[in-house]
């Protein structure tokens, strides 16, 4: 964002020597904004994710026989990982608590799904499986926003 500020106070200075941009050109309503849009984000893979795990803690023996079926190695093992990293990891990232962990827990077990079940398929059947992965990437570089439990901590 800097320097794309940079630029236009160059571009301006050569085309238009009377205007001047200020350095930071993101305004506070752009940062509530900002805010806002990754709390909707948090939420919607929070709610997804919760789903997600606790059908699988509820139907335990089916996603363990479906972990041996694909080939994933300890199946009755990571069967309860992905589990518990879906349902809690879910309820960390709809609150934004301590949420940098889930959010990339989170991206590797989509992207294993993506590996192991999704590719080589119709790609309708990947879809969800890769925004999932995206969104989680890009929450886990944006961090919670300001309506989460992380923001709260560190302002303490």
């Amino acid at each position: 964002m800097q320097s794309c500020a940079v630029l236009l106070n160059y571009w301006c200075a050569v085309h238009k020597p009377n205007v001047k941009l200020k350095k930071n050109i993101m305004t506070k309503t752009d940062s509530i904004n900002s805010d806002f849009a990754i709390l909707l984000l948090r939420v919607g893979v929070g709610v997804i994710f919760i789903l997600a795990g606790w059908g699988k803690l509820t139907g335990i023996e089916g996603t363990q026989q479906f972990f041996g079926n694909i080939g994933i190695p300890l199946p009755v093992v990571m069967a309860w990982v992905v589990a518990f990293v879906e349902f809690v990891g879910g309820i960390m990232v709809l609150f934004g608590a301590y949420a940098k962990i889930p959010y990339l827990l989170l991206a590797i077990t989509m992207a294993v799904a993506l590996f192991t079940t999704k590719l080589g398929g119709e790609f309708s059947a990947a879809r969800l499986d890769i925004m999932l992965l995206l969104t989680s990437l890009a929450l886990f570089f944006l961090g919670s926003g300001a309506y989460s439990v992380d923001n709260k901590v560190a302002n303490r």
